[in-house]
């Protein structure tokens, strides 16, 4: 018998059976790993099948690679407690799209974990910071696929500060100063990326252009797909539409 317990994020849940379930989850651990909910339909569980609940999860199956069961317990329900919030519960949505297609399944992937707790935390903070959260931990996930952005140093001066602009095809960073001849083929590097303390309502637009641009043609290209329909959503509420 094959057995693990951890701690999990929902990603998806649909039907199957009846009654029962396939709950694809985000685990510490275990990376993306899908199982069977015996009565993943029912009131009760759907509350604890909400996409971005954190759970405890228990997986047990007969063999290593079958599908299995789960058995769930809620943590933490933050998608209930946003859910008046569409800005909020979109960027919930989207993280959980994003993490859902661009994983593979059962390859560990801890920081991208830990990331998408950390972004789920500041939903309910005092300060309206959960729109840089996302953003940079989509730029965690793309650094874990093998995609990150070098933002140590202007690609053409070596300088560190002030950068700006990132290249769409090396993913390196440049200064005002010295990307002005190419900047109409850059894409903008809000300020909070690099440190900043503050960011506008373009800064968040801008923020989400980038990391789009390197999930849409660096990660979804490879399968002919393009952003979650979440993302897309999430985009449209800021007023910007990256087609």
């Amino acid at each position: 018998m094959q057995e693990w317990e951890d701690r999990a994020i929902v990603l998806s849940v649909r039907p199957h059976g009846e009654n029962g379930a396939i709950a694809s989850l985000l685990t510490e651990t275990h990376g993306r790993w899908a199982g069977y909910v015996h009565g993943g339909q029912s009131s009760k569980q759907r509350g604890t099948l909400q996409t971005g609940n954190i759970v405890t999860a228990f997986w047990q199956a007969r063999v290593e690679d079958g599908l299995g069961r789960y058995r769930l317990e809620l943590d933490s329900a933050a998608p209930a407690l946003v859910f008046g919030d569409r800005r909020r519960l979109l960027a919930v949505q989207s993280a959980c799209a994003v993490a859902e297609r661009s994983l593979s399944e059962r390859e560990s992937c801890p920081a991208v974990a830990a990331g998408m707790v950390a972004f789920l935390e500041t939903l309910m903070a005092e300060e309206d910071v959960f729109l840089p959260a996302y953003i940079y931990w989509e730029t965690g996930l793309l650094r874990e696929l093998g995609f990150g952005l070098d933002l140590s140093a202007c690609a053409l001066t070596g300088e560190t500060e002030k950068l700006a602009y990132i290249s769409p095809n090396t993913g390196r960073a440049a200064t005002e100063s010295a990307a002005r001849q190419y900047k109409d083929k850059l894409l903008v590097l809000p300020e909070f990326l690099c440190g900043g303390e503050n960011w506008t309502e373009e800064d968040i637009c801008n923020g989400l252009k980038l990391t789009g641009y390197f999930l849409r043609h660096r990660v979804f290209a490879a399968t002919h797909r393009d952003l979650p329909e979440p993302r897309l959503r999430l985009e449209e509420e800021l007023g910007r539409v990256d087609t």
